[in-house]
């Protein structure tokens, strides 16, 4: 470590994809007020100047030959790092580079990761807001921490932590909450510190209803069946039973019968059990895979 107490081995990475009209100026930044840390740029398939923008202003470049998406490209950074830390930031220009010692200092006091949280105003626009206050409250209900912000990208960790979750990692853009979810399950402390993440200065995003809805229900699975199924599966099981119970109870008193109906939603209610038992073992069978 060094005289501030933050670490002196640092990587920071930048995934990247057609992003000149601002990378060369935030690899300046970045620069300049951490000299001496690992800097990378993983280009994720660029059909612009990109590469070689990055290359000039002194990052070590890493590209994929076509896009493989944002967390393959930063499971390529975090493989070919160096440092004992990695900082995670976009090259859209969102993030500043001024908050990194910000959030370097909760590694000292015990923490494997640090998450810059999002403060209100810096979602991109309301509904993307909306979506990332419910995945931020379902998460805290699965593992019984409050989780500020689920899904930023603009982290530190401890490198050889966040290496033992690579194969967990999908190559989209879910690699925030996949990670996260990943240290709460296996007991490494996480913190987060307030950020006021900018607008934009690369290319714009666009929100398309139906794609991004998928992926809103696609993230809160992940996020159960990374934790514990079993606290999703659980309380379906037991609203199933006690449906079967009422209609049961219904029937017999009204006309002496056990219905079809109940049997169906008792056996819906044994089997959704079941799977939850399944995919609880199943996840701690991957959690121990990546203790090895």
């Amino acid at each position: 470590m060094n005289h501030n107490g933050l670490y002196s081995s640092i990587s920071i990475i930048l995934p990247a994809k057609n992003e000149s009209a601002c990378v060369g100026p935030l690899l300046a930044k970045i620069r300049a007020l951490y000299p001496e840390a690992e800097l990378i740029v993983v280009d994720d398939g660029s059909t612009d100047e990109t590469p070689r923008i990055a290359e000039a202003a002194g990052a070590r470049v890493i590209s994929h030959p076509y896009s493989l998406g944002n967390g393959a490209a930063i499971k390529s950074g975090a493989r070919a790092a160096r440092g004992e830390v990695l900082v995670f930031l976009d090259a859209d220009g969102q993030h500043d580079p001024a908050d990194i010692p910000r959030l370097l200092a909760p590694l000292t006091q015990g923490y494997d990761m640090v998450v810059g949280a999002r403060q209100r105003g810096s979602q991109a626009n309301w509904g993307r807001g909306l979506a990332n206050t419910f995945y931020n409250a379902f998460a805290s209900l699965m593992t019984g921490h409050r989780i500020q912000d689920l899904t930023s990208g603009f982290r530190a960790v401890r490198t050889q932590r966040f290496r033992q979750f690579l194969y967990l990692l999908p190559n989209g853009f879910s690699y925030p909450s996949t990670i996260t979810m990943a240290f709460f399950r296996s007991g490494y402390p996480v913190a987060y510190v307030p950020i006021h993440a900018g607008r934009r200065q690369g290319r714009a995003s666009h929100i398309n209803p139906l794609r991004d809805g998928v992926r809103f229900l696609l993230i809160l699975m992940k996020v159960a069946t990374l934790y514990s199924p079993l606290k999703v599966f659980f309380p379906v099981s037991a609203l199933l039973f006690v449906t079967g119970l009422g209609y049961y109870l219904y029937t017999f008193a009204t006309m002496h019968k056990f219905t079809n109906m109940s049997l169906l939603l008792f056996t819906a209610a044994l089997v959704v059990f079941m799977m939850g038992l399944v995919s609880e073992q199943i996840t701690a069978l991957s959690y121990r895979e990546g203790d090895r």
